[in-house]
């Protein structure tokens, strides 16, 4: 299973949207980071073993869309990190972790 990134607003609406009829699962990522590298490993992982199937998942780069990380932030009421990962449900979090926290087996637990 392969993970969507998000670059415009417009792609996270539908997407936050979308999460009333599916779990939508959102890495937030810094290219410049190394725990950041760490935790899309993680991810990746993840993703590459047993994923839960009934989510999505998405990445954001927190520099090159600046705009649509900070749009995260305000519309679920979190407060940014990076790494950070988020699982949204019925357009709300539901789950959200950050930096050290981002591991494959950390998501098997909360996703399966």
């Amino acid at each position: 299973m392969d993970w969507n990134e998000i670059t415009t607003i417009e792609e996270w609406e539908a997407i936050r949207e979308r999460s009333g009829e599916r779990g939508q699962v959102v890495l937030k990522h810094s290219t410049l980071c190394p725990v950041s590298a760490n935790a899309l490993g993680e991810f990746e992982l993840y993703l590459r073993d047993e994923p839960n199937s009934e989510v999505d998942y998405m990445l954001v780069k927190v520099i090159e869309s600046r705009a649509v990380s900070n749009r995260i932030v305000e519309d679920l009421g979190v407060k940014h990190e990076s790494p950070q990962i988020i699982y949204v449900k019925n357009k709300m979090t539901y789950w959200t972790a950050s930096h050290w926290s981002i591991t494959t087996e950390h998501m098997t637990a909360v996703l399966s």
